[in-house]
Formats: C-alpha cells, structure tokens, sequence
C-alpha cells in the first residue's frame, strides 16, 4: 500500500552542509550512532500537533479529528497533549478545527520544554516570563499548564514578530497574558526575583540536523555559534535574576550545537555555583537522553548531563535540547529602574458593577454563557476602550500595572448599535458551552463561507441584526455572523 505524506517534504541539505554537519558530530555518535543518524534523516519528520484543552476534550479529540480526517496518529510520548500526524491525506493545517484554534501545529520536539517545569512546586497562580516568545507555541503551552490562571509575560525582542505573537495568543483564546517587546536582558535588572518561573527558548543556530520547510540547515561559522553563545549565557544570567529562590528556569534551544547548550550551563554552573542547579528531568517524561559529559574538547560540570539532548534518531524528532533549572540564592547586583507608563494612558476604564451585570446579563440570555464565574476563576477584571471590552489579568494589574505592553488579555466583545457581540476569539474559546444563537451551515456551504462568503437564507427564528454563532456539520465554531434580511452576513474578527 502506498504511504500518505502529511505534506510534501523539503528539498535535501546541500550535501556538503550535511556532510560538514554530520562529520562535525561523528565523534560525539560513534559509528553506530552516526549511521542511525543518517538513516532518520533520509525518513520524513512526521507533523505534529498539541491539543488546545479549553476548547476540546482531550480524551476525545484525536479520535475525532483521525476519523474525521483520515489521520493516522502516534502520541508524543512526553506531552500528554502531543501527537504526531503518521499519515494525512490532507495537511493538517486546512482543518476547521485548527483555523478555530483547537490545535496548534508544532514540532514534538518544541513540547518538551514547558513540560520539564514541575508547577507542584509553584504557587497555585505562578507568574510566569516567557523571555523569547515568538512565534508563541510554547507561550501557550505554558497557558495550557497553568490552567490559564497563572499569568503569563510573552516577551520577544523583535517588534516585527510581536503582532504574530499576538494572534497565536488570541486563536488559542489565552486570557491571563501580556505581551512586551524588550530586549530579554531588561527583566533580570528591571524585575528581580519577581517571577516563579522562566521559560528562555534561546535565539540559537537551529543546527537541529532535520531539514524542514521552516529550518532547512546551513552553514554555521565558528564564530557564529561563539557569538550565540554569549547572547544565550546574557540571557540565562538575567532569567536567573528576574525569578525569585526557588523558582525554576527551563533553558533550551533548537539546536545540538554543544557550545550553546552544555557549554552554556556549564559557563553558568561556573560563574554561580552556589545560586543554581540543574534538575534530574522528572520520570513522568519517559525519556533518556542525557546530555554530554564533554565535547571532546573541555569537559563540562558534571550535572550538565541531566540536561535532555534530543538527537533525531533516538527520539524520532528534531534535534532539541532542555534543561530545568532551580535558583537556589539570590544574586548580587542593583536593580534598575523598569520602564514605566501610566496606566491611565491606555485609555483602559474599569467597568463599574452596574456595566458588569449587564454586560454578563446579556450574554447569559443572548448565549447562555457565564461570565461572571470565568472572570472569578481566571482572576481577570473587564476594562473598556471605546466600544471594546478586554477581559485584563488582575495579576498584570497588581505587579506590572505600569509596564508598557503590546498586547494584554483577551478581547471579549464590542458594544454595537445592536447590542453587545462577543469577539471571534472569545466565543471560539466557549463556542462548546453556547447553547443559543447557533446556526449550523449546511457542509456544502462550508468551503464558501471560509472564503469570506455571506450565507443565503430566509426565515431564520433569530431576531434581526442579532448575532449567531456559525459552526460545521460536526459542531466545530466556524465564526461570528449577523442576521440580515435574506442573508447572515459574516463578521470578521
């Protein structure tokens, strides 16, 4: 039988790239090593994806979504959200499912990172710093684990990434989070030992030695991988500043590269022996993949092999590499003074109760949907711009309030001549929980209305320019729509 791709695979590494990577790793594999390596990398890199547990039901999800789509699945054995896609007639990303955010698509070896911090130790609400968040897979990895009532700072240092960074945030329907766009070196002065946790995904070589449409691999200068090992060790040393004693630090890099992973936690190990350690990975991982005791060359801190080292033909991945980390002293040095904007400048005014309950009134009798109780769960207070209603982290509030942002909270709704309409990303993230004002398109029609057409229809038992939830023939939210004479007209988000 004929194997399905899940999408067409891309062009080799020029051979002499490979040939340089590969004779450039041989020592560190050893024979056998090296031709298990060789032969991964003729095979293709299967896709995959993580499960979005506020929108679907984990337990059954994926066996939806594989018969629905004719996918052929393997669970990625250290995320209990995690699958990869063997087989698919279809890529994975033309799904109404992923356009309504149920999944994001990322490479299993992209998962391990959030999955190594240990939230028991944390406090029930952590405050989290993602220092180098975009694209935001892993931003809302951290959502997911902290059950979206931990806050998040989505940090990225690029302002040409940051409006990415806020969609990704937006599609999976992450309240708690802020985004801000500083350089990652900012928070270790400008915010010490404020933070629970700190996930820094290093900027690296992406030396990952898998070809992908994303990270096809190229040539990489010595002096290249010396001046990212630096930038990494700058960044690692202003994570360990910006999170409080006992809290954890995951470092970790899409790349094998030895100089920006051992060699940077072991510069880090030399520099405050006393301030960190580096954790054993935690059983419920399932994995062996220690890191190097040397590169051949120096010999690294003996606890830098409890870092995990993902080589693609032992893990069936991308090349990866992670550890945890815990602060165990504080750190010499003075503060430096954050930057600062007064709140009052966002042009952000706080509802007043009687705003809230009817706010939360009309949307109960509108949708059947309970405001009020996410609001006190999530720990997020409603603002108003104009017309616009954001659902703000009260935790934001309480120790960032002055610090300026690119984005922050979630859009909940706009007010309208019609009344209140709930945004796109806000009803996607309880479109399962509606229980009015849903229309669900005929499936003929479905290809149609994703391509921006209105839908043709008389006599719908909803009132005049009120508005409908859309969704599928199989339940999934296809977005938001007003209802006009002869027609639901679509709105966009």
């Amino acid at each position: 039988m004929t194997r399905k791709k899940t999408r067409p695979q891309p062009a080799p590494a020029p051979k002499d790239v490979q040939t340089d990577a590969l004779t450039r790793y041989a020592p560190l594999l050893g024979e056998a090593g090296l031709a298990c390596l060789v032969a991964e990398q003729a095979r293709p890199l299967p896709q995959a994806l993580r499960l979005n547990p506020f929108k679907v039901d984990p337990g059954q999800a994926i066996s939806a979504l594989a018969g629905r789509y004719g996918w052929q699945v393997s669970r990625v054995p250290f995320c209990p959200l995690g699958w990869q896609v063997l087989e698919s007639p279809a890529p994975i990303s033309q799904t109404s499912e992923h356009r309504a955010g149920q999944y994001y698509i990322q490479d299993a070896a992209s998962m391990l990172p959030v999955e190594l911090f240990d939230l028991e130790k944390l406090p029930e609400r952590p405050v989290i710093l993602d220092m180098a968040a975009s694209p935001g897979g892993k931003t809302t990895h951290l959502v997911d684990r902290s059950g979206d009532v931990g806050l998040v700072i989505a940090n990225d240092a690029s302002p040409s990434r940051l409006q990415a960074l806020r969609i990704v945030l937006q599609n999976w329907g992450a309240a708690n989070t802020a985004i801000t766009g500083y350089s990652g070196d900012l928070f270790g002065q400008a915010f010490p030992e404020t933070f629970d946790a700190v996930l820094l995904d290093a900027p690296c070589s992406m030396e990952n030695l898998r070809t992908t449409e994303s990270h096809p691999m190229r040539p990489i200068s010595a002096s290249e991988r010396r001046g990212l090992a630096q930038r990494q060790l700058r960044l690692l040393e202003s994570a360990l500043r910006a999170v409080r004693p006992g809290g954890q630090i995951v470092y970790s890099t899409c790349t094998l590269a030895p100089e920006e992973d051992e060699g940077v936690l072991d510069e880090l190990m030399q520099m405050y022996p006393l301030a960190v350690q580096i954790e054993r990975p935690p059983q419920r991982l399932g994995i062996q993949a220690p890191g190097l005791e040397s590169d051949g060359v120096r010999q690294f801190h003996p606890d830098v092999t409890l870092a995990l080292r993902l080589w693609p033909h032992t893990a069936g991945t991308s090349g990866f590499f992670a550890a945890r980390l815990t602060k165990i002293d504080s750190l010499p040095g003075e503060a430096s003074q954050p930057p600062q904007r007064p709140f009052e400048k966002t042009g952000l005014a706080r509802l007043d109760t009687g705003e809230l309950e009817t706010l939360g009134n009309g949307l109960m009798d509108s949708f059947g949907l309970d405001i009020f109780s996410w609001l006190e769960e999530q720990m997020l207070t409603l603002w108003q711009r104009g017309n616009d209603v954001y659902a703000i982290p009260d935790q934001y509030m309480n120790l960032f309030a002055g610090l300026p942002y690119h984005s922050l909270g979630l859009l909940v709704g706009q007010h309208t001549p019609d009344g209140f309409y709930p945004s796109h990303d806000w009803l996607a993230r309880f479109s399962y929980a509606v229980q009015s004002q849903v229309f669900d398109l005929p499936a003929e029609f479905r290809l149609r209305w994703l391509g921006g057409e209105d839908f043709p229809v008389d006599g719908l038992p909803f009132t005049a320019r009120s508005m409908v939830m859309v969704r599928d023939e199989a339940g999934c939210f296809l977005g938001r729509g007003r209802v006009l004479p002869g027609r639901i007209k679509q709105l966009r988000r």
